[in-house]
């Protein structure tokens, strides 16, 4: 068996999490990522009949039964995954219709996946029914659109239409808007329920006063997705409170349309 330590996915979870925790985006244990696996890619590194514990998921997706996720632990800081990815990351696979996990490797203190693991998986369910090359699902808490979550309003259309407005990138990088949802309680089913509901139609959810979750097919696209956002809010919150004497227009926004080759959400632009 190679070094699972060597796998590109597993050289690219550590890398990410350091980066986003260098970014200030995941302070103290805040935020999460699971990423889909393959079994081919997997069976170089782990014997999959190589059982450590089961542990329950608290949630039933029969949709990704047999399936194989990576995922950084509760309570676990992601500064620290690059010292002790054993400990901090864990690789299981989904049973029991969803119920259930297997642990193949890590989570070597005893401890499981992030408590938000349920939503995630929701969220995959959603993602994967729309677009079935999305394998990741990250949640993190970028000050600029947490800030900005208590400022404007949050409809959705002119959220994201503020949004386009800040850079030229962001039109062209989440052309399908972002999702928003009211402040809710983290950590369990019912804001799972609703996220992963918003999924289907966005990439990028805002959960209000608390941070975002951020959808792609593979960990530098959604941290990338992630990172758009974040810059047109940060704009955003240097300028809300100047007048504001130039932006990008519709007009403007339906020229990015042609030349990036991408359509913006329909009824977004006038």
């Amino acid at each position: 068996m190679k070094d699972i330590l060597t796998a590109p996915f597993m050289v690219e979870m550590i890398r990410i999490t350091a980066n986003m925790y260098d970014h200030g985006w995941d302070e103290r244990n805040g935020g999460n990522i699971s990423l889909l696996l393959e079994e081919e890619e997997l069976a170089e590194y782990l014997d999959l009949s190589a059982l450590i514990r089961t542990i329950p998921t608290g949630f039933r997706a029969p949709e990704l039964c047999g399936k194989y996720f990576l995922v950084t632990g509760t309570g676990k800081y992601f500064k620290n995954v690059q010292y002790a990815p054993d400990v901090n990351l864990g690789i299981v696979r989904i049973t029991d219709e969803g119920e259930s996990t297997e642990l193949l490797w890590g989570f070597s203190d005893g401890g499981k996946f992030t408590s938000e693991f349920p939503a995630h998986m929701m969220s995959h369910v959603a993602r994967l029914s729309i677009d079935p090359e999305n394998r990741v699902v990250m949640h993190c808490h970028p000050s600029n659109i947490l800030a900005m979550t208590f400022v404007p309003t949050l409809d959705e259309r002119e959220f994201t239409r503020t949004l386009w407005q800040m850079c030229t990138e962001c039109l062209v990088v989440f052309p399908d808007g972002v999702n928003v949802l009211p402040w809710m309680l983290c950590g369990t089913n019912e804001i799972g329920v609703v996220t992963a509901e918003k999924m289907k139609t966005a990439r990028i959810v805002v959960w209000a006063q608390h941070g975002i979750y951020g959808a792609g097919k593979d960990l530098d696209e959604a941290f990338g997705l992630i990172e758009t956002v974040e810059k047109g809010a940060e704009i955003y919150m240097k300028i809300a409170h100047l007048p504001r004497i130039n932006t990008i227009t519709d007009e403007m926004m339906h020229e990015i349309e042609g030349g990036f080759k991408v359509k913006a959400r329909e009824g977004y632009l006038d």
